[in-house]
């Protein structure tokens, strides 16, 4: 076998690939990392080539719920930190687990094909400003993210004037004078709006259906870092945390908000106290949904038309794996069909990393996701039984691990699960194998 054969692919140096990164090294699990940008960060730099990422962009969870628990963030980074701060603390952690050697960067991975039949490793096409490359390698750990293909509807007639989706948005000055709508309002297209009304001429929010808002803080705290230190059932727990948005949101309806069709935590929420401000202040309307364009006119659902010189579309991303064939990542509906979001049923070569949402998982809960697959790997190559019943379990078939939560039908939440359901059964796999390592 060549040297490349015995290794692992990993594609993508943004966090999730920096974590998979840290733990093969640590595991001594030969890999090479791939990375299209000319450094690693993934979307939170802005100056990459695919970089979705817009210059008044932060968090919308606090450092200390988001940060690798072995690399806290610096004290001196705010509590909602900027997406260059974001950028710098990757660098940082790269650098700190020596991380760096290990990645090809300005390296674009073009195909992914299976050697042979399952479990017998992957031919990997890649290119750079060299030229075309093959290699082979042992297995693949796709590391990509899940926010970079903008997920752009269709709609009806024509629009005379500048329409762009969010992902193409990069700073407010694209607003400067202009009548503005922006249809979607989720934490992004909320984000951006606050944007366009300080830059605009005017700002409409378009909304399809309702949101539960969550400002950032609550009693002077971060509002993500208050919760959890009680279990309480979600049906308990909708009540009280219900409460306290009421006491510090309000009611949102008032303001022309449409009033959701869901229950709490059945979809993310909007992290986003200002949108809520403004429209209190007359600065922004909310609008039913699009019906259909017509020159710089905007027919709406309800009847209504308005005239507008740009319109930002901020209806999210859409998974895509455009380097390898659907039909080897189980895919079922609107994503694949992984155990635990990350492991193909029958094949030990091939695992997908970030493929999951949950409120409140934060880059550490992902962090165990990655230890669990590379644990899964050192116990399968050293033979260990409970990698043995791992391999069965994902086998036998599964469901995804929503905890019982009836997630809103659409193609974002497809790949949500239950924050407690799921670290519960990662780190419960993590703590078998790692009892058979030590």
């Amino acid at each position: 076998m060549s040297e490349t054969r015995e290794r692992l692919a990993l594609i993508g140096a943004g966090p999730m690939g920096l974590a998979a990164a840290k733990l093969l090294s640590q595991h001594g699990i030969g890999f090479q990392g791939f990375e299209l940008n000319g450094d690693v960060g993934g979307l939170w730099d802005i100056d990459g080539p695919r970089s979705t990422m817009y210059e008044t962009a932060h968090l919308i969870s606090s450092k200390r719920m988001t940060e690798f628990t072995d690399f806290p963030m610096r004290d001196e980074v705010a509590e909602y930190p900027s997406h260059r701060e974001m950028k710098r603390y990757f660098q940082d952690f790269a650098r700190h687990f020596d991380l760096y050697r290990h990645f090809r960067f300005g390296a674009e991975v073009l195909r992914c094909d299976p050697l042979g039949g399952p479990n017998d490793g992957w031919r990997i096409t890649w290119r750079d400003d060299t030229g075309e490359h093959v290699e082979d390698y042992a297995g693949l750990l796709i590391a990509n993210g899940t926010l970079s293909t903008p997920n752009m509807p269709h709609f009806k007639g024509s629009f005379a004037g500048e329409m762009i989706h969010s992902s193409a948005y990069r700073h407010p000055s694209q607003f400067d004078g202009k009548r503005v709508l922006v249809i979607g309002a989720g934490n992004s297209g909320c984000d951006i709006a606050v944007d366009a009304i300080h830059h605009g001429q005017s700002c409409d929010l378009s909304m399809r259906r309702g949101y539960y808002f969550v400002p950032k803080y609550v009693f002077g705290k971060p509002a993500d870092t208050l919760g959890g230190a009680i279990k309480l059932p979600m049906a308990l727990k909708r009540i009280v945390d219900g409460t306290i948005l009421k006491w510090f949101v309000g009611d949102p309806q008032k303001y022309g908000f449409p009033e959701p069709d869901y229950k709490l935590y059945e979809s993310h929420p909007i992290v986003n106290s200002l949108v809520l401000y403004h429209a209190g202040h007359g600065d922004i309307r909310v609008m039913p949904d699009v019906d259909w364009f017509d020159g710089k006119t905007v027919r709406f659902k309800d009847g209504r038309c308005e005239d507008y010189d740009m319109i930002l579309v901020a209806t999210g991303y859409k998974l895509d794996y455009p380097f390898i064939d659907a039909a080897h990542l189980n895919w079922q509906g609107d994503a694949p069909h992984l155990y635990l979001n990350c492991m193909h049923p029958e094949r030990d070569d091939l695992f997908v990393l970030g493929m999951i949402e949950a409120s409140g998982l934060g880059w550490q809960g992902r962090h165990e996701q990655a230890e669990m697959v590379v644990r899964y790997i050192e116990g399968l190559r050293s033979g260990a039984p409970e990698a043995k019943a791992l391999q069965k379990t994902k086998a036998e078939g599964f469901r995804r691990a929503t905890g019982g939560m009836n997630y809103i039908d659409l193609p974002r939440m497809a790949y949500y699960v239950d924050k407690a359901t799921y670290r519960k059964a990662v780190t419960g796999w993590i703590g078998r194998l790692r009892g058979r390592a030590a």
